[in-house]
């Protein structure tokens, strides 16, 4: 059988559409913390339009209103707990010398 005259085979897997996250009344601005929360990962990154599951102009949206919150500091820039212990440790030539160790909790 030709490569050309194969007969086009669907997949087996039914096409399940989802909901999306944003509805019709909600508006995207910066001062809508509860919806752009929902769009940035635990490290404070903000998560892809595929995983998101928006449209191309909601994701430019979101992203700007994530970056406008963010240069008003109402988000953090870095979503970092992880906690810093100072350790003293002598160096052979300039004597003591500080070091910032992370610790993992």
């Amino acid at each position: 059988m030709d490569k050309s005259k194969r007969p086009f085979l669907k997949s087996k897997r039914p096409f399940r559409r989802r909901l999306p996250l944003i509805q019709s009344g909600d508006q995207i601005s910066y001062r809508n913390m509860s919806l752009i929360s929902r769009f940035i990962s635990e490290q404070g990154k903000i998560l892809s339009r595929r995983v998101n599951r928006l449209t191309l102009k909601q994701q430019r949206l979101i992203t700007m209103a994530i970056k406008q919150a963010r240069i008003l500091s109402l988000l953090p820039f870095l979503n970092n707990q992880k906690q810093f212990e100072r350790i003293e440790l002598t160096d052979r030539t300039t004597g003591f010398r500080t070091r910032i160790k992370r610790v993992y909790s």
